[in-house]
């Protein structure tokens, strides 16, 4: 069990892990002030945006990886507003789907690291 998990969930570089679950957890704190406001926030809600923002990176890798063999090296010339805005755009779309598009990465993340040994 402990191979398995060090596969999957460690699949991942410590730097881009963090890195992305740090902009997981600013859109889940975002979500969750949103919710304060309101006065509407509920136990299964927080539960479901601590498990997107733990899951996020393994989505975002998985986007990330769909979009580099997509695009390949190619270098886009664009408006940088426009581009912020759909950055910001895909990482909510991928933070809230995170926890749909995720096992996705886990399971390719363990298929590479069996091949490699």
């Amino acid at each position: 069990m402990k191979k398995v998990l060090s596969k999957t969930l460690g699949g991942l570089t410590s730097a881009y892990y963090l890195r992305h679950l740090f902009f997981g957890a600013a859109i889940s704190a975002f979500f969750i002030y949103m919710a304060l406001q309101s006065d509407a926030i509920k136990y299964n809600e927080l539960v479901i945006y601590t498990v997107n923002t733990l899951l996020y990176p393994y989505a975002r890798f998985v986007y990330e990886s769909i979009m580099d063999f997509i695009l390949g090296n190619n270098v886009f010339i664009s408006n940088a507003i426009l581009f912020m805005g759909m950055k910001i755009m895909t990482m909510v779309l991928c933070w809230a789907a995170a926890i749909l598009i995720a096992p996705v990465g886990l399971a390719y993340l363990y298929y590479y690291h069996s091949k490699n040994q």
